[in-house]
């Protein structure tokens, strides 16, 4: 495959993510809305063997920092650490069935919810979110095979 080949399809998924993300919906869809960067993100990990793997998720993270008015960087350490999380079970996560899949997305995701609300409660010295948030890690679980199916079909 050719080198530049990865990076032209990050930023295509990059700039579908970001439409997705910007769509409006009622407040208590959003709350609830799977992790979409963290999902396109995770299939470019697993299908590539990318240089820069967590540069790349500090920007992503930042431009949907900027997208939502969020404290930057906090989206861009998130995507980071599941990054990192990704990285480390890659080889394990390409070779399992669907399910188990589904059972790492919905960890990374649990490392991005968990990230961004011990940021939020350091930046505002209260811990007041809405409890739809919790199921977010589920709904990314539930999206990735849509997402996963969608993707390879872009990817040729």
């Amino acid at each position: 495959m050719n080198i530049q080949r990865p990076y032209i399809f990050l930023a295509k998924i990059t700039l579908f993510t970001l439409i997705i993300s910007a769509a409006p919906l009622p407040a208590i869809v959003l709350d609830v809305a799977p992790f979409w960067a963290l999902l396109f993100f995770t299939y470019w990990l697993i299908c590539f063997k990318p240089q820069g793997q967590f540069f790349f998720a500090l920007i992503l993270g930042v431009l949907i920092d900027v997208l939502y008015g969020n404290i930057l960087a906090q989206n861009a350490l998130a995507l980071i650490l599941s990054s990192a999380f990704i990285v480390k079970i890659k080889q394990s996560f390409a070779v399992s069935n669907l399910s188990t899949q589904q059972i790492y997305i919905f960890s990374a995701s649990a490392i991005y919810l968990l990230v961004l609300l011990l940021v939020h409660a350091l930046s505002t010295q209260s811990l007041n979110f809405n409890y739809y948030l919790l199921a977010a890690p589920l709904s990314s679980a539930l999206f990735w095979p849509v997402v996963q199916l969608i993707l390879s079909k872009c990817k040729h």
